[in-house]
């Protein structure tokens, strides 16, 4: 995902989701995705203008270019190389049990992205001093091959996506960074 993009896809998330995180004062505890979320749908719906039959159509096909968006941006894996599974905090004490799967959302509802699930392998492998380059090679191609159906998946969504949309609001979305 070209950088411009994806700064442009981190501010906006950002954005609206700064009223969420602020905390009232006495009450401290993690922020509610979920609130941040309906925050930045709503927010978008109002900036493409939609109606609430218009925005019937148009939420699922944004939501799927999101996710897919986030899966093909690498983000998630850049943290689990920087960090491990537990994000900046490390690993819950303990660590994770042998052969855990790591969820791909916040809550661990979501199982992991394809891209993801090869990111785990190839980390596996790697983390196995006695892989053979073989393996390694192997593993590399397969998150290579993950990551190239998700960028065609990726711009079919977009392609639905802009097929629902009007010229102002397909500008919109190629100004947030969803469409190119």
């Amino acid at each position: 995902m070209p950088t411009r993009r994806l700064l442009g896809v981190l501010f906006l998330t950002m954005a609206a989701a700064s009223p969420a995180l602020a905390q009232v004062p006495g009450q401290g505890g993690p922020p509610d995705f979920a609130q941040m979320r309906q925050q930045f749908l709503d927010r978008m719906k109002e900036m493409l203008g939609a109606s609430d039959d218009e925005w019937k159509a148009l939420q699922p096909k944004i939501e799927k270019v999101q996710q897919l968006q986030r899966e093909t941006s690498g983000m998630r894996g850049m943290f689990m190389m920087m960090f491990g599974p537990g994000g900046p905090g490390g690993p819950p004490p303990g660590g994770p049990p042998p052969g855990a799967v790591i969820r791909g959302g916040p809550d661990g509802a979501q199982p992991p992205s394809p891209i993801q699930q090869k990111m785990q392998d190839l980390r596996a492998v790697l983390d196995n001093k006695d892989s053979t380059p073989e393996e390694i090679k192997a593993r590399l191609q397969a998150l290579r091959d993950a990551r190239a159906q998700a960028k065609a998946d990726l711009a079919k969504a977009q392609d639905d996506l802009r097929d629902l949309l009007t010229t102002r609001q397909e500008s919109v979305l190629v100004m947030m960074g969803m469409l190119d």
